[in-house]
């Protein structure tokens, strides 16, 4: 599978400022695992995958993501919280200060290349510290042929320190941590540390500034896959929502668990060459595919063994973040290229904690474009410190993070694509039902598998009001009835048993969407408005 060990493994990186040799180019995963091992940065399970400590960070710190505000990003990006703005002057002194900091190291390069449609592919060269972060790269990233490498050209550079700590009263950081990207150098810097999330995210948010700018295609934080007649759904949701789990379907080819692209031809397009899914609780019963995956080849992060090698899954001592990244082979039902066409679903996922919103209800195109906007989801107690009850949670276009862009403008591709193409979007609630977290229980798995599969296959029916009840706060329509799911599901408020303290809890989950939304309010059309919650609560 890996093509590339057949060629020479080296490589120079004098352009960049490094005049060393002490590089390693194009390693497989079996040698960036012995490599890793050897050096004791990681160990074997039991079945031989690769587990290893991110250290200090193990997730993203999006406070210390910025962007070099130039001539190129001024007037296009949405600064603020988000896109934090970086003197160029800093990042050039402060690139030199890692590059200094690499001549001193043994380094592994990698060339890949981004999005899976030769159309909108983007060459990429990874430099990284760490052996195993080149491993992930492998995982994460498509892979070039032999005869691809052979006149590769690199349009982007990442350039990953982790060991490399930057003096944030010199450097112009917020701490010794940093993402950072630069447009007109086309190089996404990362330093101070080992989370590898950074390092797929910083080409994604590139990417969710080059495609819809240059490109006209609409840039997804999403997963997709493919049905037997070439029906494409879309997975919209953030971290913990289900994204990964619910477009892994035995029934379904696999496009991919997290990056895509909608083009202006009506296809979609995988970003990416692997996953990188999330891994507390996991269990060969409940998501056999994603069990499956993690083999040699796959890297598992910030796990516990116990003293056999095997993982405890439930194990959340060093976080709740746990994760496993492999390659997209390693799922059998994938789709070769990662291109879908026919989009006919878009599944809107979101963990509600509060309990209140249906488990699947249908959107009209001003309700999509509202809760894409939105956003939705739910903090749990002990996700984050101080946090002792549910909270509301909100994230444009399921991915702000990631967005360079004012979301507004991502939202209003949505639109011209749903409207074109004439797909159902549907919001599904993977969260709490009965109350909210503390007093209600989890939505079922196999309820949730069972109104996607209703919803793809269209047995839940066109709308109508004979076949949908209208929620009274939200306005979403939801079916009353659905194949291999309880009647009683189905209405949130059902499964509370007290109108009282649902009713309450609903008018306050929608008086913080309609709270969140007035920051969008001017730059959204009164249709998108009037998609939300129009009610107050009394």
């Amino acid at each position: 599978m890996d093509s590339s060990t057949k060629i020479a493994k080296t490589v120079s990186l004098k352009n960049y400022g490094i005049d060393h040799n002490n590089i390693h180019y194009q390693l497989s995963p079996k040698e960036l695992q012995e490599f890793t091992v050897e050096s004791c940065m990681g160990i074997e399970t039991a079945n031989g995958t690769l587990a290893v400590n991110t250290g200090e960070f193990t997730g993203r710190s999006p406070m210390d993501r910025f962007i070099v505000k130039d001539a190129v990003t001024e007037d296009k990006i949405w600064w603020g919280d988000i896109n934090i703005p970086f003197d160029s002057d800093a990042f050039d002194a402060l690139y030199e200060k890692v590059i200094a900091y690499l001549n001193t190291k043994e380094l592994f390069v990698r060339d890949s290349y981004a999005c899976a449609d030769p159309d909108y592919k983007l060459n990429i060269r990874i430099v990284n510290e760490y052996p195993w972060s080149n491993m992930f790269s492998y995982n994460m990233f498509l892979r070039p042929t032999e005869k691809e490498l052979q006149n590769f050209e690199p349009e982007w550079t990442v350039v990953n320190a982790p060991g490399f700590m930057a003096d944030a009263k010199v450097d112009g950081t917020r701490q010794h941590n940093f993402a950072i990207l630069n447009f007109s150098r086309k190089i996404a810097l990362i330093g101070g540390t080992g989370y590898t999330g950074e390092i797929k995210k910083g080409i994604f948010s590139a990417l969710n500034f080059i495609l819809p700018v240059y490109k006209n295609t609409l840039p997804m934080h999403c997963s997709a896959n493919v049905g037997e007649g070439g029906d494409t759904a879309i997975f919209f949701g953030l971290s913990g929502t289900g994204k990964t789990t619910l477009s892994t379907d035995p029934n379904r080819r696999l496009i991919g668990d997290d990056e895509h692209g909608w083009t202006a031809k009506n296809t979609v397009f995988n970003f990416e060459g692997g996953c990188y899914a999330k891994v507390i609780n996991l269990s060969k019963e409940q998501e056999p595919e994603i069990y499956g995956a993690i083999k040699p080849g796959a890297i598992l992060e910030n796990v516990i063994l116990d003293n056999s090698g095997n993982v405890d899954f439930a194990d959340t001592s060093i976080t709740q973040n746990t994760r496993v990244s492999y390659p997209i082979y390693h799922i059998d039902n994938i789709q070769e290229p990662s291109i879908g066409k026919n989009v006919k679903n878009i599944f809107f996922l979101t963990a509600d904690a509060f309990g209140v919103l249906p488990p699947i209800s249908k959107l009209t195109p001003s309700q999509a474009a509202y809760h894409f906007i939105s956003g939705y989801t739910a903090k749990v107690a002990g996700t984050e410190a101080g946090v002792v009850e549910p909270q509301p949670s909100f994230s444009a276009c399921f991915g702000a993070p990631f967005m360079p862009l004012h979301p507004t403008e991502y939202a209003e591709m949505l639109s011209k694509k749903m409207k074109e193409s004439g797909v159902d979007v549907w919001l599904v609630n993977t969260g709490w039902t009965g109350g909210p977290y503390g007093i209600g229980t989890r939505m079922k798995l196999k309820y949730t598998r069972a109104m996607i599969s209703a919803a793809l296959s269209g047995t839940l029916g066109l709308y109508s009001y004979d076949n949908y009840h209208i929620h009274s706060v939200f306005g979403v329509a939801q079916p009353r009835e659905c194949p291999g799911v309880p009647t009683s599901v189905l209405s949130p408020r059902a499964t509370w048993n007290n109108d009282d303290k649902y009713y309450k809890t609903a008018f306050k989950l929608s008086n913080a969407f309609r709270e969140n939304f007035k920051k969008f309010e001017k730059y959204a059309s009164e249709e998108i408005r009037r998609g939300g919650p129009q009610r107050y609560a009394f």
